[in-house]
């Protein structure tokens, strides 16, 4: 037991010495960070709530936020497939599925998907014409990131997890001008890296509180072209608890999940996330949370249903989060476990 306990200790303080050092140079580097498609939400059930998820329970998805809740897994199998409809007529769609090997003796494992598509942009190159620019066609941009991730419970109460990712983003081939017979000279724009996130999740004890830690988008510095830029790391601690245990009601009746998160992100300043969830009869979800400060975005709401068939259980959920002067962004996903 001792040793567990050291152990448990050991990782807190590393986690802790990484997230640090990984912050301790970037204090003057806000909004200089690239691969900002990293940092989008994309769960319902997490955007619902506020994106107060460090330390609330999210499935295979988990590994979008905080691996190591991952190890909560129960059955042999999840899978989550969700779509996000962003600003800018920008889509998202992610995957994520969760493996509970060997009745977890040796932990649970997962991979994880998220692309986005920026849709068409016509591609243009300064001519000595009446209009100063010449098309050239059409380029697509794209983005990707794909992840294997593995989580642990090192005891009753503690768990670990960590992903490590591949990025790119592409801004799709473009013509940079013409050589002397007229032909199109073209160059593919691209940048691509390894990334890792890595999780704890800690149950005191002391009713269903629960507390959370995690660090995403943890990377070397990246180069494209002549400009160096930082993907966008993020360090999060988060606590939930179930507001009813405090009351004397049926919790397969009723449930109120409430959490909250901080977060220090890399290139914009600290923020607070607030975040609850009504279940009503382990069917029906209600979900609300408000993020502070941010320019456009604010609250967001939420609805869930999930139901079991024999041993497969599914859910289905959705999210919507006012943009202010942007569009309105809806989020929704289907999740199955076996």
């Amino acid at each position: 037991m001792r040793k567990l306990s050291f152990t448990i200790v050991l990782i807190i303080l590393i986690f802790n010495f990484v997230a640090l050092t990984a912050f301790a140079q970037d204090n003057q580097k806000l909004a200089q960070t690239g691969m900002k498609f990293l940092s989008v939400s994309l769960d319902p059930r997490a955007t619902g709530m506020g994106d107060a998820t460090t330390a609330v329970f999210t499935k295979s998805s988990a590994m979008l936020y905080n691996p190591a809740v991952m190890a909560e897994l129960e059955g042999y199998s999840d899978f989550s497939f969700g779509t996000t409809r962003w600003i800018a007529d920008i889509n998202y769609i992610y995957g994520s599925a969760a493996f509970n090997l060997f009745d977890g003796q040796y932990g649970v494992f997962g991979v994880s998907l998220v692309a986005v598509d920026y849709g068409e942009f016509i591609g243009t190159v300064v001519a000595p014409n009446g209009d100063g620019f010449l098309e050239v066609g059409n380029f697509k941009p794209t983005s990707f990131a794909l992840g294997i991730g593995y989580a642990n419970q090192l005891s009753e109460k503690f768990s670990v997890g960590g992903n490590v990712k591949y990025t790119r983003q592409s801004m799709g081939t473009a013509v940079t001008g013409y050589d002397t017979e007229g032909n199109g000279k073209v160059e593919e724009n691209k940048v691509d890296a390894f990334a890792f996130d890595f999780g704890i999740l800690y149950h005191t004890g002391f009713k269903s509180l629960d507390f959370g830690m995690s660090i995403r988008n943890f990377a070397t510095e990246i180069k494209y072209k002549d400009e160096e830029f930082q993907l966008p790391l993020l360090f999060k601690i988060g606590v939930s608890i179930n507001a009813f245990d405090f009351i004397d009601v049926d919790k397969k009746m009723h449930s109120l999940l409430v959490a909250v998160d901080a977060s220090h992100p890399r290139d914009y300043p600290e923020q607070l996330s607030f975040g609850a969830e009504y279940l009503f009869m382990e069917t029906f979800a209600l979900r609300g949370g408000y993020t502070f400060p941010t320019d456009e975005q604010e609250f967001s709401l939420g609805v869930g249903f999930k139901q079991s068939i024999s041993d497969i259980k599914f859910a289905i959920d959705y999210s919507y989060t006012p943009f202010g002067i942007f569009d309105n962004v809806h989020r929704v996903s289907l999740n199955l476990a076996y």
